[in-house]
């Protein structure tokens, strides 16, 4: 088969794929900088450590992010088969996700637009 033929390339990027377990939020009613904030506190911890912080923590995102985290523990138990007490959160990060567009009405007619920004979060275990 050739080189670039389209069955080999795709061989060849599934045999690079990650294998980490993983999960991941699309389109989180929260800004990227506000969830980042949270995400910036549990990066690198082990994830026991890190749902207690998010329990704690008085920010709305981190309720987001705590359900994902679990999601991600339940990916890691159910598809991989590893132990939840070894996991630690390798990568987390919230990327930009498109922007709902409102109007507000102003004082002599003028409108202000609001901006409701939302973001694709996405975390990534692995076991120690």
């Amino acid at each position: 088969m050739a080189k670039g033929h389209r069955s080999q390339i795709k061989r060849e990027r599934n045999a690079q794929k990650d294998t980490r377990p993983s999960a991941k939020l699309s389109y989180a009613r929260v800004s990227v900088q506000k969830a980042c904030f949270v995400l910036d506190a549990i990066r690198g911890k082990d994830v026991k450590t890190a749902l207690a912080i998010l329990a704690y923590s008085p920010r709305y995102a981190s309720s987001v992010i705590e359900k994902l985290l679990k999601s991600a523990i339940a990916n890691a138990e159910n598809n991989n088969g590893l132990d939840a007490d070894n996991l630690y959160i390798a990568e987390c990060y919230a990327n930009k996700g498109p922007t709902m567009k409102r109007v507000r009405p102003r004082a002599q007619g003028r409108a202000y637009r609001i901006e409701k920004r939302m973001s694709h979060i996405t975390i990534v275990l692995d076991e120690r």
